[in-house]
């Protein structure tokens, strides 16, 4: 029993309350409301994906006539009927040297993506292979004071989104530091609100391909003499830098919006400077901050994509420019595969934030 209530409180923490109503569903034990709630939340949701991928589908095949015939007719037009016909065979056969590239279908996605999940283990092999055939080499190496042999070789699908999941929580870690605390300073003060106001306005909507030259140009001046890669730091200071601002704003107005009566009592009790902002001042300005910082969160995670791409470091954005110039066959699935995984990994970490935020907070968000 304690178990089951620890569960559903768990769930409930997660956004995912609609666990415990599946739960009652199979033990009989549910209400109609909760019966209502679970159609509403569960399966008008999956019914919508059904419908999203049937469209898809649908969308898919309708392009792929289009463009199927539109080689079939410049075939025609340019090298007469038996080209024409030549065309239509091979386009009917599935040899990918004459296949209509254009928005592959779900059936085209999946495989794609088994195919980076196959590439990802045959890399892995590579590595630990490489690392066993250097391991006497380079403990010699080590052991003279020189630098180890690595492995050089491509990173994985799932290598780059562990590099990206690096960057954006350095980027969003970046952005916490900064943020939250000149937003408690700004919120404090009216004078400091108002002449920091025109310096936010300002920034804030700033792209984030300005924000990448900017730190480029700075890291690259302090680092000119320096033969470590620069990439990782260019990428998450410009993603802390660009997606900060949401928090600042947010931590300012949770700051400055608290609750005279609990500045009052602050007084009475005469709390210093410091224990009043720790004990009176965050604890109610918590729901704003958190507010902030998922949007923090997602705002790191979007523009990532881009600056990666730019600062060519070897993430996701990296991996979808590079099937983009690659041009086969089966680059626009993987390019799509990637744009699910970016998806799902948004709202994974929004998840997250979400979590924390009913942890520490005394306002609990079901997060719908």
């Amino acid at each position: 029993m304690k178990q089951s209530i620890a569960l559903g409180k768990l769930t409930k923490f997660m956004g995912s309350g609609f666990l415990g109503t599946l739960k009652s569903i199979f033990t009989g034990k549910i209400e109609k409301e909760d019966f209502k709630n679970f159609l509403r939340k569960v399966m008008v949701p999956i019914a919508s994906i059904l419908i999203f991928i049937g469209l898809w589908h649908m969308g898919a095949k309708s392009l792929y006539t289009i463009e199927a015939n539109y080689k079939i007719e410049k075939a025609l037009s340019e090298q007469g009927q038996q080209a024409a016909d030549a065309m239509k065979a091979c386009i009917a056969s599935g040899d990918v040297s004459c296949q209509p590239n254009t928005l592959p279908s779900p059936a085209q996605v999946w495989a794609s993506y088994k195919t980076l999940l196959q590439d990802h283990y045959a890399i892995r092999a590579n590595k630990k292979a490489f690392k066993e055939k250097t391991a006497t080499i380079n403990a010699e190496r080590l052991a003279e004071g020189k630098n180890p042999i690595t492995y050089t070789g491509r990173p994985s699908f799932v290598d780059q989104i562990l590099t990206s999941l690096k960057t954006v929580f350095a980027g969003f870690l970046l952005a916490f530091i900064i943020a939250v605390p000149i937003g408690i300073v700004i919120g404090l003060s009216k004078t400091l609100r108002s002449s920091a106001n025109w310096l936010i306005q300002i920034f804030k909507p700033v792209s984030p391909v300005v924000w990448l030259l900017l730190v480029f140009m700075i890291v690259k001046t302090l680092t000119k003499d320096s033969q470590s890669d620069s990439a990782f730091i260019i990428s998450f200071i410009s993603v802390g830098l660009c997606a900060m601002w949401p928090t600042l704003v947010n931590t300012a107005m949770g700051v400055a919006s608290v609750d005279k009566d609990y500045i009052n009592v602050a007084k009475v009790l005469k709390l210093g400077t410091f224990k009043k902002v720790y004990q009176v001042i965050l604890p109610s300005s918590l729901p704003l901050i958190f507010t902030g910082l998922r949007i923090t969160l997602s705002v790191s995670w979007m523009v990532l994509i881009a600056i990666e791409l730019l600062a060519q470091s070897p993430g996701l954005g990296s991996f979808v420019w590079e099937e983009f110039q690659n041009g086969a066959i089966d680059s626009n699935s993987k390019i799509i595969v990637a744009m699910f995984v970016i998806g799902g990994i948004g709202f994974l970490l929004d998840r997250m934030m979400l979590t924390i935020q009913n942890m520490v907070s005394f306002n609990k968000n079901d997060g719908v």
